[in-house]
C-alpha cells in the first residue's frame, strides 16, 4: 500500500484596499535613456509616476496633470491606477503637486509626499 503525498500549492492573492489614496507620487529627474525606450515614451527630461486607489482616479490625475503643466501622458491604466507622465523636471513636479493637492483638497484623498530621484 502506497501513501498519498500531497503537494502544497502556494497562492498569492493581490487585492486593493478600499479607500481613496495616492500611494506613490515620484519624480525621476534625468532618467537613463533606456528607461524611456522601455516605456516607449519620448525623452523630455523627467518622468512622473503615480499610483492611485480607486483605480479610476488615474483618469482624473491625468486630466489635472495635463491641464496644470506642460507634461504628456506616457501611460494611463484605469484598471491598476497607474499614471506615468513626462516633461521637464519642473513641469512634472508641478503636475504631481497639482494632482496630489486636488485629490487631497477636493476629493478627500490621503496622499503621500512627492519623492524625487
Amino acid at each position: 500500500m502506497g501513501t498519498a503525498i500531497e503537494k502544497a500549492t502556494e497562492r498569492i492573492i493581490q487585492e486593493s484596499v478600499p479607500g481613496k489614496q495616492v500611494t506613490i507620487a515620484h519624480v525621476i529627474a534625468s532618467p537613463m535613456p533606456d528607461i524611456y525606450e522601455r516605456l516607449g515614451i519620448d525623452d523630455r527630461g523627467a518622468i512622473g509616476i503615480l499610483t492611485l486607489s480607486p483605480y479610476e482616479t488615474a483618469i482624473i490625475a491625468a486630466d489635472v496633470a495635463t491641464k496644470t503643466a506642460d507634461v504628456e501622458i506616457g501611460f494611463l491604466d484605469r484598471f491598476t491606477g497607474s499614471v506615468v507622465i513626462s516633461g521637464d523636471v519642473q513641469s512634472v513636479t508641478t503636475a504631481l503637486e497639482a494632482v496630489t493637492g486636488t485629490l487631497c483638497n477636493l476629493l478627500g484623498f490621503t496622499t503621500v509626499p512627492i519623492t524625487k530621484t
